[in-house]
């Protein structure tokens, strides 16, 4: 039985390499290994998915949805929320 390429979500599968020079969890986690932080593809998966849950807390709370667990989880999984902060944060202009 082969590995699943993503976790498939109701819109799509919940991964950061869909969008213009992003990565995998498996090649975010060999980039931070080689930078001196021992790290596999699950653990990148897992910060990853946390940092897109702080920012769906806020999203919760901007558009008074109830920010239950069930409902981060499902935001912050969500392949147009991710893509949503991506354009967020491309649009901030270097310092």
């Amino acid at each position: 039985m082969s590995m699943p390429k993503g976790h498939k979500t109701r819109h799509g599968y919940a991964t950061v390499m869909s969008d213009d020079n992003g990565l995998g969890y498996r090649e975010i986690a060999e980039h931070m290994t080689s930078k001196g932080f021992k790290m596999n593809h699950s653990t990148a998966r897992n910060i990853f998915l946390s940092a897109m849950s702080k920012f769906a807390e806020n999203a919760c709370e901007l558009y008074n949805i109830p920010p239950t667990k069930e409902n981060l989880k499902r935001i912050s999984a969500d392949p147009r929320f991710q893509s949503g902060i991506l354009e967020i944060l491309n649009d901030i202009p270097d310092r």
